[in-house]
């Protein structure tokens, strides 16, 4: 992968930070947790479509095959990221992280690792 496929990466895990930051420090104090976590992933979802569509204007891909292979390695790098750093930094349980992969609990983090995966995909094919 290209060194520019990375270097959106990180600029996106930037807005992801961002997001969760603002989220732990203004309206997620005011609300339930789950409810702040469902909101953020949605406010996550606009976010990183933008980024991903700001790049892909800069960078656009040459075919939908490209445009599906990055999504793919955008989602691993995030599901790697969020494991390893969580885990071994952040000092979370697996079964804690686990948690956030709970669809039927309640838990939208799937939505936001789908989205990195079929959203260059998407913008590709339909141009926009």
């Amino acid at each position: 992968m290209k060194i520019r496929y990375l270097v959106a990466w990180f600029a996106m895990l930037l807005v992801s930070v961002l997001n969760g930051t603002v989220r732990d420090y203004s309206y997620g104090r005011h609300m339930p947790e789950l409810s702040a976590h469902q909101l953020s992933t949605l406010i996550g979802i606009v976010l990183l479509g933008a980024v991903i569509r700001l790049y892909m204007r800069r960078w656009p891909f040459a075919s939908a095959r490209q445009a599906l292979g990055v999504g793919l390695f955008w989602m691993a790098l995030t599901v790697a990221f969020e494991f390893l750093f969580f885990h071994y930094l952040g000092g979370h349980t697996w079964s804690a992280l686990l948690e956030n992969y709970d669809v039927l609990a309640g838990r939208l983090w799937p939505l936001i690792l789908l989205w990195l995966a079929f959203a260059p995909y998407f913008f590709y094919r339909f141009r926009l």
